[in-house]
């Protein structure tokens, strides 16, 4: 063990046990934070328009503040920018994470002096709650790299503003800042192409021990250190690695490969980041590893969930952690000490355990089929490949699924999906039937249709090499935090993806 491993060991025991508390304590956490969140808030815009000098409890706090989206918050959001103080929350925000949103163009989310500290402190939690549980800290004594978007920041009637990952580049502490890779000029590049090529040129030599990011931008830097050295997997390059840490997307479409590149299963370690707070990390490893993340009781936000069908509705149902069931489809509503209130952040999410709380994400709630009543998401199609794609021995580079309600080959409707594989299957229509059975095990609409005629069998496209990079190329969002929607209700991104 390494100096600095040494030092931080102790700590990292106790963050483990700090976790273990709270986690044991979630609704009593929760409750104590709604409370705190309404006293503290009262005397803002936000809280003298909605009376919460008139909340004492969860009912009355639902009825004072309803659910909603940017659209609805962007009036407060845009007299923040004009320069007015204690609109959301008291004072002014401390940042502006910008993000773009596929209805509301650019968002601008606050983040508060007492938000801000959890996005990164979470993120080390994580990470020494990992080296407490499972003894790796191996990877505090040498250097670790974090694929991100760029650090410079911007401002806004005197806020710093930027993208999340390149606000949490500031956040990062000193004495772990020597080990940080790449340097601030290559991280500032906006190019991706141009910024990965330098940042092979930063790594190629370091002795590299944690890597994290989003797996698809990762994949295509493992790829380029390959070709720039020659190598056979990133082990011989960096031998010492030995954590990878991830989120933005579920890591299982990517395992394959990923692993393919660096040769062999790697220790992982998944976080649940958004620019409105750090909603979930994984907690258990290894032996003892258990499905889901954490929920992030204890960071100042107070979590809602409305069943994912009714998020539409007008009264749609609302409840907090301590009504939650196993195995439902929530739409996910936050509450945060940065002035968010009601907010419909997109995500649906599913608890898998209530002891303690975990989840993992199932969907977006604006990514989804239901051009036939279906109500496919996300959760369940990732579920449907992989198996058959593990199960054939098949990597799966990347895929997104698109209802054809008019094949302009005529007959009856379909799902398409569009995949690019390492290498395809040797039986593509084989493969296709198996995926399609899971699928109508998993969605009994799906299984419906399919079984009433009303849709055919779905149908599988094998697209070519860098089909998916390209496409995000040409959309302006290749690398940093960008994901491929996994589901879409229309065929804008199928029909670009061939052309």
């Amino acid at each position: 063990m390494g100096f600095r491993s040494a030092i931080v060991r102790p700590f990292a025991k106790s963050v483990a046990r700090s976790i273990d508390r709270w986690s044991a304590n979630a609704v009593a956490c929760q409750e104590k934070i709604m409370h705190s969140l309404v006293r503290d808030a009262r005397s803002t815009l936000f809280g003298r328009d909605h009376h919460f000098e008139k909340i004492s409890g969860y009912e009355d706090f639902k009825k004072a503040v309803p659910i909603r989206d940017y659209e609805d918050l962007k009036p407060y959001v845009e007299r923040i920018k004009h320069g007015e103080k204690d609109v959301l929350w008291p004072g002014k925000p401390a940042y502006f994470a910008k993000t773009s949103g596929t209805t509301s163009g650019v968002k601008y989310i606050p983040m508060s002096k007492e938000s801000t500290p959890p996005h990164f402190g979470t993120a080390r939690n994580a990470l020494f709650n990992y080296f407490a549980r499972t003894g790796n800290g191996r990877w505090l004594d040498g250097k670790l790299i974090f694929l991100s978007g760029s650090p410079e920041l911007d401002e806004i009637a005197g806020i710093p503003t930027g993208r999340l990952s390149g606000i949490s580049n500031h956040l990062v502490p000193a004495w772990l800042r020597t080990n940080q890779l790449p340097g601030w000029n290559t991280n500032c590049i906006e190019d991706w192409e141009e910024k990965l090529e330098r940042i092979v040129d930063e790594t190629v030599n370091a002795d590299l021990r944690l890597i994290s990011g989003i797996p698809p931008w990762v994949q295509m830097y493992y790829e380029r250190l390959l070709e720039r050295t020659g190598k056979q997997t990133v082990r011989e390059i960096f031998p010492n690695f030995s954590v990878f840490v991830y989120g933005g997307v579920n890591f299982e479409p990517y395992r394959a490969k990923l692993e393919s590149l660096v040769g062999g299963p790697i220790d992982s370690v998944e976080t649940y980041p958004a620019s409105e707070g750090f909603i979930a990390f994984q907690d258990t490893f290894g032996a003892d590893k258990t499905p889901g993340l954490l929920l992030n009781a204890d960071a100042g936000m107070f979590f809602e969930f409305v069943p994912a069908d009714e998020i539409f509705n007008e009264n749609p149902t609302r409840i907090w952690l301590k009504d939650v069931e196993i195995g439902v489809n929530y739409a996910l509503i936050l509450n945060t000490n940065a002035g968010l209130w009601g907010y419909n952040i997109g995500d649906t999410v599913q608890f898998v355990s209530k002891n303690p709380y975990r989840i993992v994400v199932s969907g977006r709630v604006k990514h989804f089929i239901s051009a036939f009543g279906e109500h496919v998401i996300g959760k369940e199609v990732e579920e449907s490949i992989l198996p058959v794609a593990n199960a054939m021995g098949v990597q799966i580079v990347e895929f997104t699924v698109a209802p054809q309600v008019n094949p302009p080959e005529g007959g009856l409707p379909y799902h398409e999906w569009l995949v690019e594989f390492a290498e395809p299957p040797a039986d593509l229509q084989a493969f296709a039937l198996d995926v399609d059975a899971r699928m109508r095990a998993q969605n009994i609409y799906y299984d419906d249709l399919i079984t009433g005629n009303i849709l055919r069998p779905l149908k599988m496209r094998s697209l070519p090499k860098n089909a998916f990079r390209e496409f995000m190329k040409s959309e302006g969002k290749l690398g940093g935090q960008n994901k491929v929607p996994r589901l879409s209700n229309d065929r804008k991104i199928a029909d670009k993806l061939i052309g």
